[in-house]
């Protein structure tokens, strides 16, 4: 028994310095550091080391990686406080994400150690990151994004694609441990006109290294309601209206569009689409488009009212009523004639011829002829003797009860004047009222005139 107590103190005493020959205090004054799984770069830990004891030379080491700095001894003197920078590299058995705690050591050369703890952050790259952005306005002229480190790393050299209905850019940068990178990006307007409002996709495609991941992110497009209507209006006897209504906005717009035209109009109104509900009230027709717009999308009306077609009606209708009153006329033609009468006394005398021809058979013939003012009517008178001269009222007058289709009566006198008469005389019109079926009908002759020249040459 006083065997095994005189080793047990022996052991102890041989064991005592090697103990107190290691008095070293660690502090950790960093967070939780992190590893991406994948990526053949370190987790850094920084620690704070105070020897309490004498000189020492120690060096690190782990059995959680075989790979870890800094490597090779280093020498503590006395009460010396410094900082390491100790890296950890992944070992490729770790595949999840997930906190591991593990045990390193600081061995010193008289093969005392201590032993320390650390956790370390094992995450995937895409967990690493985090993505952002602000809303996308209808009047915006940019957008801010953002990528967000969210773990304690250093990243250096990130290539960062990033696209979305919005934009589409590339840039490379570094994040430092917990670091935030904001972008203020164009907006590609163009691009986005005809999308609708709401929740929209942005999608990061990141490399660093060998390492490739995607990160998505939602973008909100606000909603506005923006809907332009646009008229034109040409045209006067093919008359053109065209209505354009677009979309403007980032939603779906409900329009209606109404057209009125009266009952006279519409018969030669086309329409370009058809509407969709007509209405008569009274004397007008009212037309109802309803139509639903997409964003970035414009609907069309075309309304195209020819006036050519009841012109042209019109037209032929004064033509045939021209016609029509011009063959009721010809039921009974009338030719003037006149030409000079020398005369022994000298005077000035014109005898004046008048044809009077039916067309058709017709009843109760009255020819009037007026008398110039300075004409005076000789007696003597062709086949046909005038029914009535009125000297006062200054007119002839040839009554008959009848002529047959073909008849022709032909009615001559002779004016003269004592009076000389120099340049143009021309004779009124002869006038003839009749009646065809039962209807009084009217007929005037051509008008004649007469040229008096000092060498007389007649002119008709």
């Amino acid at each position: 028994m006083k065997k095994v107590i005189g080793v047990m103190i022996l052991i102890a005493v041989l064991l005592i310095p090697g103990v107190l020959a290691l008095n070293i205090e660690v502090t950790h004054p960093s967070a939780k550091s992190a590893m991406i799984i994948g990526l053949d770069k370190p987790a850094v830990v920084d620690i704070q080391l105070r020897n309490k004891g004498g000189s020492e030379d120690v060096e690190f080491y782990t059995y959680f990686t075989p790979s870890m700095f800094p490597r090779g001894k280093m020498h503590l003197g006395p009460n010396d406080y410094v900082n390491i920078r100790l890296e950890f590299y992944p070992p490729e058995r770790i595949k999840e994400s997930g906190y591991h705690t593990f045990d390193y050591f600081i061995h010193a050369e008289d093969d005392s150690e201590s032993q320390q703890t650390i956790t370390i952050n094992a995450v995937k790259l895409n967990e690493a990151l985090e993505l952002g952005s602000g809303e996308v306005n209808l009047d915006d002229e940019t957008i801010q994004i953002y990528v967000h480190n969210k773990v304690t790393f250093n990243f250096e050299n990130l290539t960062v694609r990033f696209t979305s209905p919005f934009f589409d850019f590339e840039e490379t940068f570094s994040l430092e441990p917990n670091q935030r990178k904001d972008f203020v990006v164009a907006l590609e307007r163009d691009d986005f006109k005809k999308l609708i409002a709401g929740y929209y996709t942005m999608n990061a495609k990141v490399e660093t290294g060998k390492l490739k991941t995607e990160i998505e992110a939602p973008i909100k497009f606000i909603e506005k309601d923006i809907l332009t209507e646009t008229k034109k209006d040409y045209g006067f006897i093919v008359n053109t209206k065209i209505i354009t209504k677009t979309n403007e906005g980032n939603v779906v717009s409900d329009t209606q569009t109404l057209i009125r035209k009266n009952i006279v109009s519409r018969l030669f109104t086309t329409f370009s689409p058809e509407p969709d509900l007509t209405e008569r009230q009274g004397f007008n027709v009212y037309y109802t488009w309803n139509q639903e717009i997409n964003p970035g999308e414009s609907y069309e009306i075309k309304v195209r009212t020819n006036w050519l077609l009841p012109f042209v009606l019109i037209i032929l209708l004064v033509i045939i009523v021209g016609i029509t009153k011009f063959y009721s006329n010809r039921n009974l033609v009338m030719r003037k004639s006149v030409s000079f009468v020398r005369t022994k006394g000298g005077e000035f005398a014109l005898k004046v011829n008048v044809y009077v021809r039916a067309k058709n058979y017709i009843e109760n013939i009255n020819v009037t002829e007026r008398i110039p003012a300075i004409m005076k009517v000789h007696t003597q008178f062709g086949t046909e003797k005038p029914a009535k001269i009125d000297e006062k009222a200054r007119k002839i007058e040839w009554k008959f009860s009848r002529l047959q289709s073909g008849e022709t009566r032909v009615l001559n006198y002779i004016l003269y004047s004592k009076v000389g008469v120099i340049g143009k005389f021309a004779l009124p019109r002869t006038n003839a009222l009749f009646e065809r079926d039962g209807k009084l009908m009217e007929r005037n002759s051509n008008q004649t005139f007469f040229v008096i020249e000092p060498t007389l040459k007649k002119e008709e």
